[in-house]
């Protein structure tokens, strides 16, 4: 199995790690000056939202990576960050071949009622402004056994695995760009495409 490798992403410091505990939590003590995308084979403490624990899969199993980035942008104005994330590696996702994929608001990424991968932003005062860390965890080849249903990419597609993770991150950093120019205005224009199941519509439309 290749070792895992985006590729090199302009204006992004990449570092790619065997394993660890948890990408969020490396990059959020750090809380570096400048954007650092940080990819891990496994995770043995991975986490969600609300605290809840990204079960860890074995190697080659799932895509976990996270992007630490300052933002200009004031604290008020980050919770639809989220599903901006979502909307844009849903579209990276489709293109990839995994069709029907969508957002659940504001943080899931789901294909036909089967979560696919989740999305966990967590902020922290640094550098006198905001460092935000956006975490991404996505089902590649297995998927974890939970009580919901859950899917993987390879349910659906046959792909690259290093040609995927550079789609996702190329499209993570490109919609942290947006949202830092626009705010979630321009996403909410594309959220019915992705509205999955009809989950966030009130909430998109009151931001857009």
């Amino acid at each position: 199995m290749r070792r895992l490798d985006p590729g090199a992403v302009a204006g992004v410091e990449v570092r790619v790690v065997a394993r660890c505990p948890s990408t969020n939590s490396a990059l959020l003590a750090e809380c570096p000056a400048h954007r650092v995308l940080l990819v891990a084979e496994t995770q043995s403490a991975g986490r969600g939202r609300r605290g809840r624990r990204w079960l860890s899969a074995p190697r080659g199993a799932a895509l976990t990576f996270s992007l630490a980035a300052p933002v200009k942008r004031p604290l008020r104005d980050l919770p639809p960050l989220a599903p901006a994330i979502g909307i844009a590696l849903a579209a990276a996702l489709r293109a990839a071949g995994v069709r029907r994929v969508g957002v659940k608001w504001p943080n899931d990424l789901m294909v036909d009622g089967a979560k696919l991968g989740g999305i966990l932003i967590e902020t922290r005062s640094a550098h006198g402004g905001t460092c935000a860390v956006i975490g991404v965890g996505i089902n590649f080849a297995t998927a974890p056994a939970l009580r919901r249903r859950v899917a993987c990419v390879a349910d659906f597609v046959r792909t690259d695995r290093n040609a995927l993770l550079r789609a996702c991150v190329v499209a993570l950093v490109g919609a942290v760009d947006r949202f830092e120019r626009s705010g979630f205005a321009p996403f909410a224009r594309e959220w019915a495409r992705f509205d999955e199941p009809r989950s966030g519509r009130a909430y998109a439309e009151a931001l857009a």
